[in-house]
């Protein structure tokens, strides 16, 4: 039940800004954020059990998210293709975003339900095999959970207003991102009640934040894109009661060819 708030080219500082939790099973092997070692030039988390990613961006600012489409009343296919493989292979791709969710549109049916984020540093495009267009992201403020872009859930709709909130300042703090992503209400912004245990599933898709025994969020990840091309990315992971486990901070300058900003 994962949930991605994000605004693109419309803070006065900050074109890309992401906030995103990732919801997985704890008992699914992951790597905290880092360089890839055979793709030194890829920044993101690594789920050791598929070989996919998440969430990730790559020093030359390429930029991809993407969340599973929620479909309880059908029975899953037997397909053996992740779907963090789209991540990673759009990020260790050259062609443009559009190019590559037409190559998603035409082999959609490859896959489970998903909804994914393609951008470079000019273009942000929204792309799902359960809707038949290709959208091309809007200046403003979105969220995105286990359904279509800017579906008005519960927790998209709280997200949206408080993430905006958060946007009218001219500096973004990625801590004041992450506390926003900690809300473990079940309607968020409201008093807690104690759920803590066994959530029913449709209470569990209402959190920003999940706290159970068995799945639960397993991270939290801020991403910031200056009007510069600084890149601050801080990844959070939690264990399965909730409490932090680690804290990833990578801050780099996105480069063109021939360039070499790392920092």
């Amino acid at each position: 039940m994962c949930l991605i708030l994000f605004a693109w080219q419309t803070h006065p500082r900050y074109p890309l800004v992401v906030a995103a939790n990732r919801d997985e099973f704890h008992n699914r092997p992951t790597a905290a954020a880092d360089y890839w070692k055979e793709s030194p030039q890829l920044l993101a988390g690594r789920d050791l059990q598929a070989g996919g990613t998440w969430l990730g961006i790559t020093r030359q600012g390429r930029f991809a998210a993407i969340t599973n489409y929620r479909e309880p009343q059908t029975e899953n296919p037997p397909l053996e293709q992740s779907r963090g493989h789209l991540v990673r292979d759009y990020l260790l791709d050259k062609t443009t975003p559009a190019d590559y969710a037409s190559k998603l549109q035409q082999q959609g049916d490859k896959y489970r339900g998903f909804s994914v984020l393609l951008g470079d540093p000019g273009e942000l495009l929204y792309v799902s095999n359960r809707s038949e267009e290709t959208v091309v992201v809007n200046a403003g403020s979105h969220g995105l959970s286990n359904h279509l872009l800017d579906t008005d859930w519960p927790k998209i709709h709280e997200g949206r207003a408080r993430f905006d909130a958060l946007l009218e300042d001219e500096q973004l703090d990625p801590e004041s991102l992450l506390e926003l992503l900690a809300d473990r209400n079940v309607v968020p912004g409201g008093e807690p009640p104690g759920y803590e245990l066994n959530l029913a599933p449709e209470l569990i898709t209402r959190m920003m934040f999940i706290v159970s025994p068995q799945y639960g969020t397993r991270s939290s990840t801020v991403l910031l894109v200056d009007q510069d091309g600084g890149v601050t990315f801080v990844e959070r992971q939690f264990d399965a009661a909730g409490k932090t486990s680690g804290t990833r901070s990578h801050e780099f300058r996105i480069t063109h060819p021939g360039e070499n900003g790392c920092r």
